[in-house]
């Protein structure tokens, strides 16, 4: 069974203003800075990588969910929200309306203001498209609710505990982390999705069908079947996506047989790997996951 979210990887074509951002905007530091290593290029299967920019970064809780961002193509026709794959990173924050009023201005363009979800006022968010038009949902828990095993921020921005992939098939991204990792197929809720809605020109009030998976460490994967229009994420040859390029899971132990697997399996030292095994492999819609052994 896949374990908590280690890192969520973003493809930025100025890396410098993004972590620029991330820092002033959302509190977030730097942990590493450097050139990506020929180990981890490899094992993403994008060996001409190596060498390439790569910043690590932590929210101020010191929490070992990380950020990181790889200089990569601009990729000018790519629009948020209209592909398959990663769409968004949800982060638990303590005081979402206070974040708003902070980032009014900021590079991060609110797309959906603070409010309630449809189904709690328990729970209230924002989302945004961040300075690599990645898009981020941010989540304040005002009450612990039963059906969800959720943390409690640390911090005024803290961690990622959810990622929100798109598929054009509920069933087929079920499916496969089922298959693969052994995680529970969830019920499917009928939801109101605001930002799809807009982005697709369907109304406020559409439901679309979603299933939140869990996963250890208090994490999920919100699986989100996407409008008929939706289009495969576009991709450089030896390039990340854009966007959410990425998602680092651990597991306790690397599947032995590991369909679409993009390159060998192997110890990388430095953050957040220390050492460990890890390989890489392609998922459903496309999206690219990692996979750290923890043993």
């Amino acid at each position: 069974m896949l374990g908590r979210i280690s890192t969520v990887t973003i493809t930025t074509p100025d890396l410098p203003a993004a972590v620029a951002a991330y820092q002033r905007y959302l509190g977030y530091r730097v942990v590493d800075d450097g050139a990506l290593a020929r180990d981890v290029a490899r094992c993403w299967g994008r060996p001409q990588l190596a060498g390439q920019r790569c910043v690590l970064m932590e929210p101020e809780s010191g929490t070992e969910t990380y950020l990181r961002f790889v200089q990569g193509p601009a990729y000018v026709g790519y629009e948020p929200l209209a592909c398959v794959g990663w769409n968004a990173a949800e982060i638990i924050v303590q005081d979402v309306d206070a974040l708003a009023e902070r980032l009014a201005g900021s590079p991060f363009r609110t797309i959906g203001p603070p409010a309630n979800l449809w189904f709690s006022d328990k729970i209230r968010a924002m989302q945004v498209v961040g300075p690599a038009r990645e898009v981020l949902y941010l989540t304040q828990i005002k009450e612990q609710l039963a059906a969800f095993d959720t943390p409690v921020a640390a911090c005024d921005v803290d961690r990622v505990f959810i990622v929100i992939l798109g598929g054009a098939s509920l069933d087929a991204l079920q499916d496969y982390y089922h298959q693969q990792f052994g995680l529970a197929r969830a019920p499917v809720m009928p939801s109101v999705v605001s930002v799809i809605s807009a982005r697709y020109g369907l109304p406020r009030d559409y439901k679309h069908p979603i299933a939140a998976l869990q996963v250890r460490g208090q994490c999920y994967i919100e699986a989100d079947q996407m409008p008929a229009l939706v289009t495969p994420r576009p991709c450089d040859p030896g390039q990340l996506p854009p966007g959410i390029a990425m998602v680092t899971f651990e597991v306790e132990r690397l599947p032995v047989d590991l369909p679409s697997a993009l390159g060998p399996a192997v110890a990388i030292q430095g953050l957040p790997y220390d050492g460990r095994t890890v390989r890489t492999c392609v998922g459903a819609a496309g999206e690219l996951i990692e996979l750290i052994e923890s043993g």
